[in-house]
């Protein structure tokens, strides 16, 4: 099992950004990493359709012989991580918006979060809100038509710039100092964000946390790769690949798949 690949999936390109952290902290793990393109985004789907797509790239990467899987998807994971859990019998690793840290950081007592519809309407996302951030003012705003832009290739556009204004100004208005990305596809938004943003309001992502928390059950479970010869590292999108490409500088192996 210890040479078996890490899977990872994700509504589309936008969970390359957890597979970036995790391929730089585990240089040695075969990974596979499914972008579900076709079907993005999930944020604005129903619970029962998200939990079904889980279903069906978490089948997928089982049966090329996952040790584990990374939901690298907010959405997913505060939707249909527990289901998935109690279906399969391999260590999951989720994701969802960093509030905690915001939360306990803040001077201002006011944070941002930008989110899909699917995470901020999620039960997992009001239990950990609840927990670390009473008293704290959270200004959430759902991201619409962000990922659409992502994923056809528009990331750096002036319809991006625009939309992401709109959605900072009630933000700003509120005295943040502290943004939390709660979209995988998020986190390259950072460059535009910064040009955005004042220099006081930090920028807070999952990426690496996911990384780490990857790394410990697999040393946990006595599941790492002990192997330190060149990986293999595979990136499948049922979308467009051009744009996976992109976003990935062309410097992995990927393909189109009809899944």
């Amino acid at each position: 099992m210890n040479e078996n690949p890490i899977g990872i999936f994700d509504s589309g390109v936008g969970g390359t950004s957890i597979f970036k952290e995790i391929h730089a902290l585990l240089p040695h793990e075969n990974i596979i990493y499914l972008a579900d393109s076709i079907n993005a985004p999930y944020g604005n789907k129903s619970e029962e359709d998200i939990k079904n797509l889980s279903l069906k790239n978490t089948e997928y990467l089982l049966s090329k012989g996952c040790k584990i899987i990374v939901v690298a998807c907010n959405t997913a994971t505060t939707n249909a991580i527990s289901y998935l859990r109690e279906t399969y019998n391999v260590p999951f690793i989720g994701i969802e918006p960093a509030i905690k840290p915001a939360a306990l950081s803040t001077k201002t007592n006011a944070v941002g979060i930008l989110a899909t519809k699917g995470t901020l309407s999620s039960q997992l996302f009001h239990k950990t809100s609840d927990l670390y951030a009473n008293g704290i003012k959270v200004v959430e705003q759902v991201g619409e038509g962000i990922v659409p832009l992502i994923e056809s290739g528009q990331l750096d556009s002036e319809e991006m710039k625009d939309l992401l204004q709109l959605y900072l100004d009630p933000m700003l208005k509120a005295n943040i100092d502290y943004l939390v990305l709660g979209c995988t596809h998020y986190p390259y938004l950072i460059p535009m964000l910064t040009t955005l943003l004042p220099k006081e309001v930090k920028i807070i992502d999952s990426g690496l946390a996911v990384a780490k928390q990857t790394k410990a059950i697999l040393s946990e479970q006595r599941l790492l790769n002990p192997n330190v010869k060149k990986p293999s590292v595979k990136l499948f999108s049922n979308g467009n690949v051009e744009v996976l490409n992109a976003i990935l500088e062309n410097k992995f192996e990927t393909a189109y798949l009809d899944f």
